[in-house]
């Protein structure tokens, strides 16, 4: 079964090759970024519904210098959230891990390493992913558990194993802190954010490290202002049962 595997794998890499080697350097890079296509399975960078509903979500950490604050304020707000947390963070603090389990918000997993997984082996995918889901669990979390891939980045390996296991790849369609000119400010990362959503969003921010007090500092008046305009808040898992992915 194994030499089974093996090989189907090298025909796999082999024909996927034959479809990359055309598209040149800047395609390929276009290609492991893509928010609407990977070579397996399904992933889901919004959702095709009429409900205003949006998922926020958090990538990275968890970390001292920002885990407490923004569970303060969700828990202001009383709104849920999913962090994508990162297994090597997850590990140097696992008592931040638990406070967000306990809070009741959505984890999801964003590898051990944050590695950008393009050119590594099944092997590493696989590893990867299976060593934070273990350190998700030991936080107490015992809900579905998403994946969402480091910078957005995925080529085969990672990709095939997801497929083959069934899980879920969750990418976004809201992300402030992808402009300079909006990321720096916390009143325009918190008016982008309000101006660009749409039924089925999925929000990112990046709020855990330090150098991100002015996205901490967006939160709350970020989701007053997605409010305001009649959305609510739900879990990316939520999220997916309102609809197909658009």
């Amino acid at each position: 079964m194994r030499r089974f595997r093996v090989r189907r794998w090298m025909v796999v890499v082999a024909v996927v090759v034959v479809v990359l080697v055309p598209l040149g350097g800047f395609g390929l890079m276009r290609l492991t970024s893509a928010r609407d296509f990977q070579f397996f399975g399904g992933l889901t960078s919004a959702v095709d519904t009429a409900e205003k509903v949006v998922a926020l979500t958090f990538d990275d950490g968890p970390h001292p210098a920002g885990t407490a604050e923004l569970l303060a304020v969700l828990a202001e707000k009383d709104v849920p959230a999913t962090f994508y947390l990162i297994g090597r963070d997850l590990e140097a603090h696992p008592d931040l891990g638990r406070d967000i389990a306990g809070a009741g918000h959505e984890i999801g997993n964003h590898t051990y390493s944050h590695e950008r997984m393009v050119f590594v082996t099944p092997g590493f995918a696989a590893d990867e992913v299976e060593r934070t889901d273990r350190l998700i669990r030991d936080t107490g979390y015992t809900g579905e558990i998403t994946f969402r891939p480091p910078n957005g980045k995925k080529l085969l390996a990672l990709p095939h194993y997801l497929a083959e296991h069934d899980r879920k790849t969750i990418m976004w369609d809201v992300e402030p802190n992808t402009y300079p000119e909006v990321d720096r400010s916390a009143e325009a990362t918190a008016s982008y954010t309000a101006d660009h959503v749409t039924p089925g969003s999925i929000i990112l921010l990046h709020g855990m490290y330090e150098g991100r007090d002015a996205t901490r500092q967006a939160l709350g008046p970020l989701i007053d202002q997605v409010r305001s305009r009649g959305y609510r808040f739900v879990t990316v898992s939520e999220l997916l049962t309102l609809g197909p992915a658009r």
